[in-house]
């Protein structure tokens, strides 16, 4: 199944654009999801950690994903 990744910050440095589309078998979750962005891109093992929201909404690692769901990938902020 494909996802629709959205990338913000840092993210979106790291896929190199604000959008990808990563491929996925069927009945996979967020942890999944993760464990093929850090294949695919390797910069996001860097990251401490990462944030997923799906159509909106952040989920857990936990969350099965869907068929074209809207991934959006919230990198740590820092503040000042």
């Amino acid at each position: 199944m494909k996802i629709q990744i959205l990338a913000f910050g840092i993210a979106k440095d790291i896929i190199k654009g604000q959008r990808a589309e990563i491929e996925l078998s069927e009945g996979n979750d967020i942890h999944a999801l993760k464990n093929k962005l850090c294949e695919q891109f390797p910069d996001f093992k860097k990251l401490r950690s990462f944030s997923i929201a799906v159509n909106a909404d952040y989920q857990t690692d936990q969350y099965i994903l869907n068929e074209n769901d809207e991934v959006v990938i919230i990198p740590p902020v820092s503040g000042g």
